[in-house]
């Protein structure tokens, strides 16, 4: 059976994450385009900062720092001196990807690689689910943890509750469970993109058959359904990295969900068995 041809990827990812994964997709030879659908920058509250900067400073004191996103360790790490690290402090991320940012920002300050803790590399996916059996013996009465995160612009900082910043609070009750002391500092900031007419245009061009979508963030799906003008995606393909990306996928109208790991290679294979090169 013949594969369909792709005529174009949109990568959704923040903007520099899209970039290296388009430039090896073309290596692959894929016609893949950036197309970041969410703006990553410091938080824009100076309160917000403040309390971020703070926190770096004695983020030595911590057991545990768990870090949620590449966005997250970027924003933490960026500008900070080095810190006196203790020996027992480990460093949490939920996948690969988050953990080779960790690590690289790490050796600067001196921290070993053995110190970043993850799923296996062979994990079904890469979430707090994932993570929670690999530190949960580390997770004692006393432990000290450090969420690292983020925030959507614009949302109630009173939809966080205790602990700054917005997104899954999964990880953070099995902690408690478990008797450790949580807190958290916002790292940065996510927004939606800004729709110009050109935005615009090559969006509803990847409505067309033989285009398809990357998402890694459920939050960059709910900005494409906000794109200006009616909208129809029966004729594109979402490439979801996630069970709940898929099923937002699936919502907004995508007429073909393929679920994926978050790696490039598992991207380079669900290309290779569904489509063919232009």
């Amino acid at each position: 059976m013949n594969r369909p041809v792709l005529h174009g990827l949109y990568i959704t990812r923040p903007a520099q994450e899209a970039q290296t994964w388009v430039a090896s997709l073309a290596d692959a030879g894929w016609p893949a385009m950036a197309f970041p659908l969410i703006d990553i920058g410091p938080p824009a509250d100076p309160v917000l900062l403040a309390a971020r900067d703070a926190i770096r400073q004695d983020a030595y004191r911590y057991d545990a720092l768990m870090f949620v996103s590449g966005a997250a360790v970027a924003h933490f790490f960026e500008g900070l001196d080095r810190l006196p690290w203790r020996p027992a402090t480990r460093f949490w991320a939920p996948g690969p990807a988050t953990g080779r940012r960790l690590v690289e920002a790490l050796a600067w300050h001196g921290v070993s690689p053995d110190r970043v803790d993850m799923p296996a590399a062979d994990a079904d996916n890469f979430d707090s689910e994932a993570l929670w059996p690999v530190v949960e013996p580390m997770v004692r009465p006393g432990t000290r943890v450090l969420l690292v995160r983020g925030r959507s612009r614009g949302a109630d900082p009173a939809s966080a509750g205790d602990i700054p910043g917005q997104g899954r609070n999964w990880l953070i009750e099995r902690c408690r469970k478990a008797g450790a002391v949580v807190d958290g500092c916002v790292a940065y900031e996510r927004g939606a993109p800004r729709w110009t007419e050109e935005r615009v245009r090559l969006a509803r061009q990847g409505m067309r058959p033989g285009h398809a979508w990357l998402f890694s963030s459920s939050e960059s799906i709910d900005h494409l359904a906000r794109m200006p003008g009616a909208a129809d995606w029966r004729e594109a393909c979402a490439l979801a990295t996630h069970p709940r990306i898929a099923e937002r996928a699936s919502r907004i109208g995508f007429g073909s969900v393929v679920r994926l790991r978050p790696t490039l290679q598992d991207l380079l294979s669900a290309l290779e068995s569904g489509w063919s090169r232009p």
